[in-house]
């Protein structure tokens, strides 16, 4: 099994509250998640899960948020954007360099 760090966001018709997005953060949280959104028309969170295959994390993380959109009271927005990264793809692509502090 292997670790993933699966992130998903989605889009509707309305600005995201504060309030909102830290409801979502506190039903990530258990997860090892952190949420997104603040000011957007989309909101979204980066969860850790433990998967075989990027296709099982993908899945995985899907149930998980949406269990969280649903105790956090959010619409129901359509998923734009979901991306599965295992701990061993991140080990490889390393810091991103533009990032680093000189």
């Amino acid at each position: 099994m292997t670790r993933w760090s699966v992130g998903i966001e989605a889009e509707g018709d309305r600005v995201m509250q504060l309030e909102e997005v830290v409801e979502l953060a506190d039903a990530v949280a258990p997860s090892g998640g952190i949420a997104t959104g603040i000011g957007t028309t989309r909101y979204g969170a980066q969860l850790v899960v433990v998967a075989d295959t990027r296709d099982e994390a993908v899945e995985k993380g899907r149930t998980e948020f949406a269990a969280a959109v649903a105790k956090a009271g959010l619409p129901d927005y359509p998923v734009v954007r979901v991306e599965a990264v295992s701990e061993e793809e991140d080990m490889e692509i390393g810091p991103d360099p533009d990032l680093a502090q000189g």
